[in-house]
């Protein structure tokens, strides 16, 4: 069921879960954490399918990383896990663009994944359908990259939520993406990335 269109959504924040993956813990060689890790991104990353991400000069390794992402439907705070499910309007496909060597050399996020177009979303918000068990994969110029399944999350949709809210309160429209599996890698100018989601749809976006 398509419950919104992607474009129409006025989210107040954008709220991102690192390290969310088994396998992409393993990739990275780091252990597994104990509570989701949370950074930000500006609204200003934010664009949606078919539209561009300028590569910055200030990197030299962008890389893609295709991720779940989930809308929120209305104003909530402390929301319990059993509770989350109907805080949730729908979920869409996200890429949580990274400027890898600006994350290493900074030692924090911020400015490797909040340049402007950094947050690709799209193309459409699908509720009603189980956010634990859906196919999520990245193509590269048609070549296929990541492969995974959200069932090898660390933390849940529905624990996410919680987890956020009790951090800080969540608006109508508001995002957050999951994490993002193995298979992280590099883009260039002119290349298409595809992020596709089981039973969402495919989020594509060009390099320039």
């Amino acid at each position: 069921m398509i419950l919104l269109i992607i474009m129409k959504l006025k989210p107040s924040k954008i709220i991102c879960v690192g390290l969310n993956y088994h396998d992409h813990a393993k990739e990275m060689k780091m252990a597994i954490p104990k509570e989701p890790v949370l950074f930000m991104k500006p609204l200003t990353a934010l664009i949606y399918d078919g539209d561009s991400i300028v590569y910055p000069k200030q990197t030299k390794e962008l890389h893609y990383e295709a991720e779940l992402a989930i809308v929120i439907k209305d104003r909530c705070r402390s929301v319990s896990k059993a509770e989350a499910k109907r805080h949730i309007a729908g979920y869409t496909c996200a890429n949580d663009v990274t400027a890898r060597d600006l994350q290493k050399k900074d030692g924090q996020w911020t400015r490797a994944k909040g340049f402007d177009t950094f947050c690709p979303v799209g193309p459409k918000v699908v509720a009603d359908i189980d956010p634990t068990k859906l196919d999520i994969k990245c193509y590269l110029n048609g070549e296929l990259k990541q492969s995974s399944n959200t069932s090898d999350m660390i933390f849940d949709v529905y624990e996410i939520v919680e987890f956020v809210s009790s951090i800080m309160t969540l608006e109508k429209d508001d995002l957050i993406l999951t994490g993002t599996p193995s298979g992280i890698g590099p883009m260039q100018v002119g290349d298409e990335v595809v992020v596709e989601v089981g039973g969402v749809g495919r989020l594509s976006s060009k390099l320039t």
